[in-house]
């Protein structure tokens, strides 16, 4: 039996939340819309609120599949687009761009902050 989009979203709500009503204050929803999103379906959801809740709960807004648990929607979305601005570039373009996101990650103030790595 395929779930909907609606129970997937319900169903990764109380796996990850203790509650509906936690996950609607978490993420600054009226309760009471939330709960018909989930009883009528979310069609009717702004497309930016569907996105944020999406991301919240690891889930891809296209199928609803589970995404990487360290890996947050908005950088995977942040990263497409960056890839699509350099595709966009001619070979001198990329070239420069390359060349300035060297000499970025050498200067200490615009270096990402370090991820522990996970031991299994």
């Amino acid at each position: 039996m395929n779930m909907t989009k609606a129970e997937i979203l319900k169903r990764e709500i109380l796996r990850q939340y203790r509650s509906v009503r936690q996950f609607a204050i978490e993420m600054n929803i009226p309760y009471s819309t939330l709960v018909t999103a989930l009883e009528r379906g979310i069609e009717g959801m702004a497309y930016g609120t569907v996105i944020k809740m999406c991301d919240k709960l690891s889930l891809n807004p296209v199928d609803f599949t589970s995404l990487e648990r360290d890996a947050s929607l908005g950088a995977q979305l942040l990263e497409n687009r960056v890839m699509q601005y350099y595709m966009k570039l001619n070979q001198t373009g990329r070239d420069k761009v390359l060349e300035l996101m060297d000499d970025f990650v050498q200067i200490e103030k615009y270096k990402a902050k370090a991820k522990k790595n996970k031991v299994d």
